[in-house]
């Protein structure tokens, strides 16, 4: 059991490397801190139930908890699979963290792609609220226009995803996210790629990097 930790901006493209990894090779296993919570929170862990508190309480859940929940996840993960570990660390603070449970981080890939690009993306992220299938008008438009593939329902933009959001989380990276590739870079864990390949071809690099 190892972690390779998912680098990048918003947008980068981070969690459809790893959904399209882990449903092609059964040792991979795409974790992001969404499924880690709500995994918790189903299973009513120790960590899982301070989360329901905290956020019950209308709280951000600390970084410990988070951490624990990964914990939590090794222990249960058998044999040899590597953990493409997204969303989680977002700063140096909670790859601290990660480190003071020992967690087997194998490397650390960032998926590179400049600001405008990830802009351009972002606007024209499209998703199905039923289903929850994603697409994009100019990458991976549905086969009518505004309507899921999969279940015919009307697509909607997130409310995340509009320009004025998208220029605050890309502020939010550079400032807290961004300073994690030095941090790993210092620890000879750091890989990097070129995520303005396409879907296929960042999957590849990534497999390759990691």
């Amino acid at each position: 059991m190892n972690i390779v930790i998912l680098l990048g901006a918003p947008g980068s493209g981070k969690g459809t490397i790893a959904g399209r990894l882990a449903s092609e090779d059964a040792n991979l296993k795409h974790v992001s801190s969404g499924d880690l919570l709500r995994g918790a929170v189903a299973k009513g862990t120790p960590a899982g139930q301070a989360a329901k508190a905290a956020m019950e309480a209308g709280q951000l859940v600390a970084d410990e908890i988070i951490a624990e929940m990964i914990k939590d996840v090794i222990a249960e993960t058998q044999g040899d699979v590597t953990m493409l570990l997204d969303g989680f660390p977002r700063n140096v603070k909670q790859a601290e963290v990660l480190e003071a449970i020992n967690a087997p981080i194998k490397s650390a890939v960032l998926v590179d792609v400049p600001d405008e690009i990830i802009a351009d993306r972002i606007a024209g992220r499209r998703t199905c609220p039923k289903c929850k299938a994603g697409y994009h008008v100019k990458a991976l438009p549905p086969k009518v226009e505004g309507i899921c593939d999969k279940c015919g329902t009307a697509l909607t933009i997130r409310k995340d995803d509009n320009p004025d959001t998208v220029k605050d989380r890309l502020v939010v990276y550079h400032r807290e996210t961004e300073p994690l590739i030095k941090f790993y870079e210092a620890k000879g864990l750091l890989r990097k790629i070129d995520g303005n390949q396409g879907p296929e071809k960042n999957a590849a690099a990534f497999k390759a990097a990691m």
